[in-house]
């Protein structure tokens, strides 16, 4: 008669210690990563973590090796809210991506005021990152036909290449410049707000130190 209180009562005692122990454990765990951790303490992603190639842990295929550490490329892009002009920085580069409807009239190559007053910007950054390798590429949508694009926009690419070496008077720097015409578009050119993206003039050089 007693056997079946006594398995309940050890039934019961066993059910609250592991409810004791699961509950240990979850504070144990909230101890470890509390809000009193100082923020900004996770690893940077700029230090590569150094990895012992000969653990035996590591499940590898047998006669794999692991790939030299190396910091990923990271791309910033800001374009300013009328998408006139966007800036694209990665860890090698610079870019700056102008549209043609703020540096030219229509079908033409001819730089208006506005034009030279954003070239200039683009020049001061060139300064300040030192650079001596300056790639000048122009681009059109795909209305006309290809050849008069691929003209137009080496014409207008030899516009803002003309500015720029204007404002940076310094015989040391070394320009590339072409004209890609309808190549490599960014957007739909189905669309007229594609097409005004694609008509555009690209300014990359390297950043510092590179």
């Amino acid at each position: 008669m007693t056997t079946a209180p006594r398995l309940a009562l050890t039934l019961t005692t066993a059910a609250l210690l592991v409810a004791a122990n699961l509950c240990a454990a979850t504070l144990a765990g909230a101890d470890d990563t509390g809000p009193s951790e100082p923020p900004g303490t996770e690893p940077s992603a700029t230090a590569p973590v150094k990895v012992d190639r000969t653990d035996p842990d590591l499940k590898l295929p047998e006669g794999a090796t692991l790939a030299d550490p190396k910091v990923l490329d990271i791309k910033s892009v800001v374009e300013d809210q009328s998408g006139d002009e966007r800036r694209e920085d990665t860890n090698a580069d610079v870019t700056f991506a102008l549209q043609a409807e703020v540096l030219f009239s229509r079908d033409s190559a001819r730089l208006g005021d506005e034009a030279r007053a954003r070239i200039e910007t683009i020049a001061e950054e060139i300064k300040k990152q030192n650079a001596t390798r300056i790639r000048v590429f122009g681009f059109t949508d795909n209305l006309g036909s290809s050849a008069h694009g691929d003209v137009l926009s080496r014409q207008r690419a030899n516009a803002v290449q003309t500015v720029l070496d204007q404002d940076l008077n310094d015989p040391g720097v070394i320009f590339e410049v072409r004209g890609y015409g309808e190549q490599y578009p960014i957007a739909d050119n189905s669309t007229e707000e594609g097409r005004k993206k694609n008509r555009r003039v690209e300014v990359s050089f390297p950043r510092t130190g590179q």
